[in-house]
């Protein structure tokens, strides 16, 4: 073959999104953000878009933030407006399956393409600096004596830290179905009720508190998970006599509809931005802990959680 036929022909491969990314251009990345800014999917969909453009395989990033419903209103955006498109990645985490569980959507998770999970991180709860309670046993015991007077303040409903609130009621005696959980549309609103005093305790991933704990205006009270966070001086439920432990990931999905060698660049993509010096340094910045799994593997991955999460919320009294 000619050089200039092959050069002509690699670049219409190119252009269709066909090629391996050792061969494709940087291209320019849409991503959908299925919460409203200031949470853990819009921290984790812009670092990833930052680790795209420093790994050298994104020219741009656009995003789109659109809460609501545990994520399904983005979902059904992204399902309904990306079909095909090879260039499109969504963010999601264990809190959209328990969002679809809870809520029922007319879209599910299944119509998109399973990319790869990124990071997990486990729910920290937390009380106001001025809050009148200082433990999770006040909290507690507060919870037995009037369920509904105390508030629980995190993301939507079916979320981990939803789930996390269910799973102390049951195991401290009271009825889940008595809690009185505050959902809010996104890290940034959840944040802003805790400062302010709106709900009795706060739950969320590590990373959104950080800030706030450093500075003094939270006080960490318990983690979910079976130890204590590195470096970190909260201690964990099952410390405390909870057997609780509950753990929070996300990922990416691609568009409906793509094809095999379009989901591998994908894939490739999405690998070698996470090994960029811009990843790492998200990493490190906000606590997150590296659970790489990517592809088919993925897709299992969720199928399991989302089969294990109904189980757990069903035991809780949530579904």
């Amino acid at each position: 073959m000619r050089r200039d036929t092959f050069l002509k022909s690699m670049a219409a491969l190119a252009a269709i999104g066909s090629l391996p990314l050792s061969a494709r251009a940087a291209v320019a990345v849409k991503m959908m953000l299925p919460a409203n800014p200031g949470g853990g999917w819009d921290t984790t969909g812009r670092a990833l878009g930052k680790a795209l453009q420093d790994a050298g395989v994104a020219s741009s990033v656009t995003y789109d933030n659109k809460g609501g419903a545990a994520g399904a209103i983005g979902l059904a955006q992204f399902v309904n407006g990306s079909k095909g498109d090879p260039n499109a990645l969504m963010v999601m985490g264990a809190v959209m399956l328990g969002g679809i569980i809870t809520g029922k959507p007319p879209v599910n998770l299944n119509q998109a393409t399973p990319i790869a999970r990124l990071t997990s991180e486990y729910n920290v709860f937390v009380l106001p600096s001025n809050s009148p309670f200082k433990t999770m046993a006040d909290v507690v015991a507060q919870l037995k004596k009037d369920p509904g007077s105390v508030k629980w303040g995190g993301g939507s409903r079916g979320s981990t830290e939803h789930i996390a609130a269910a799973m102390i009621a049951r195991e401290v005696g009271v009825d889940p179905a008595k809690i009185n959980y505050v959902a809010f549309r996104g890290g940034g609103e959840a944040t802003a009720a805790i400062l302010g005093g709106n709900v009795t305790v706060g739950g969320s991933g590590y990373s959104e508190f950080a800030e706030y704990i450093t500075a003094g205006k939270m006080k960490p009270i318990g983690v979910t998970s079976a130890q204590r966070l590195a470096g970190l001086d909260i201690p964990t439920l099952k410390e405390q006599g909870i057997n609780v432990e509950i753990g929070n990931w996300r990922g990416v999905y691609g568009a409906p509809g793509i094809t095999p060698d379009q989901r591998k660049a994908l894939v490739a993509s999405v690998e070698k931005a996470v090994k960029s010096k811009a990843w790492a340094e998200a990493m490190e910045k906000n606590g997150w802990t590296p659970a790489w799994l990517a592809g088919d593997a993925f897709g299992n991955f969720v199928d399991q959680e989302f089969a294990s999460l109904r189980a757990t919320m069903v035991k809780s009294g949530m579904v």
